[in-house]
């Protein structure tokens, strides 16, 4: 979704960051725009423009004010895993992994990122008000060859999804168990060394506008 303002000029905003290699479905972007188009025209006038690989829909007016990091009440990302034989087609957007998972565990263990956390063990804190996220769902599952890791919070630490990621795919080889994502929470050490999943199989599938709680909105994931 687009934002366009009137008045007071300002770069591009978006809701969160989608560094080189990570795909967007849902992002949220306010720009200022003091022409005469009308939303829809204009929002045809730009995908006109734009390279391929970028679409714009649903432009509307907001206030000028509007800033959709602060406006963001949660964000979801998708990491995309092939677990199948090697698919050149499929692996465009996902992860090609060829032992199989064990989706079970994974699930399982993805269950003790849900909360209040500090998460430096998972993320960059570099410029971050405060490591400390919420968490409110992590979800596993299996469709044929396809395995989705679905994250959902307030905010991310830059990062901090593929980490986690890297970490649930060790517990689906057998190379850790839930305890042991636990304790890496606590540690608040680099996890796995700062293990990182691949850039190509994140997405950031929406953001949810409303109310917040919380004032740190820092966010982002490479």
């Amino acid at each position: 979704m687009a934002g366009l303002t009137d008045g007071v000029r300002r770069p591009v905003d978006g809701a969160g960051r989608t560094d080189a290699g990570v795909h967007a479905l849902g992002q949220v972007i306010a720009f200022t725009y003091t022409g005469r188009l009308t939303a829809p025209a204009l929002e045809a006038g730009l995908n006109g423009l734009l390279p391929p690989d970028i679409a714009i829909r649903d432009v509307r007016p907001v206030r000028p004010e509007f800033q959709p990091r602060r406006a963001a009440r949660y964000r979801e990302y998708r990491y995309t895993v092939w677990n199948g034989p090697r698919s050149p087609l499929n692996e465009r957007l996902a992860l090609g992994v060829r032992n199989p998972l064990d989706v079970v565990a994974m699930d399982r263990a993805g269950q003790a990122f849900i909360g209040r956390h500090d998460f430096s063990a998972f993320g960059a804190v570099a410029g971050s008000k405060s490591p400390i996220r919420t968490v409110h769902a992590v979800r596993v599952r299996r469709r044929g060859s396809l395995v989705t890791i679905d994250v959902r919070a307030d905010s991310f630490l830059r990062g901090m999804v593929r980490r986690i990621v890297a970490v649930l795919l060790e517990v689906g080889h057998g190379k850790m168990n839930e305890k042991e994502v636990r304790e890496a929470i606590v540690a608040r050490a680099p996890a796995r060394n700062g293990a990182s999943a691949p850039a190509r199989g994140l997405c950031l599938r929406r953001v949810v506008l409303g109310r917040r709680t919380e004032t740190d909105t820092t966010d982002g994931d490479d």
